[in-house]
């Protein structure tokens, strides 16, 4: 990760809650646009894993 996309990234951990979706509205709007190449099944199954598996990591560090 960048230093900038580092930056940008504390910066937006310290707003408060309703500037975080305001700031989360406008980059959406602003990346709709944008020309990504097609992810391929590797990655869409990469990513699909790690959402999924998110929740039972935060239960196993919170003793749940």
């Amino acid at each position: 990760m960048s230093t900038a996309v580092q930056n940008l990234i504390n910066s937006f951990d310290r707003l408060p809650p309703g500037e975080k979706r305001e700031a989360i509205v406008q980059i959406l709007r602003r990346s709709r646009d944008l020309d990504f190449p097609p992810l391929s099944d590797d990655k869409l199954i990469e990513s699909a894993e790690s959402v999924f598996l998110m929740p039972d990591a935060r239960e196993a560090s919170s003793g749940d």
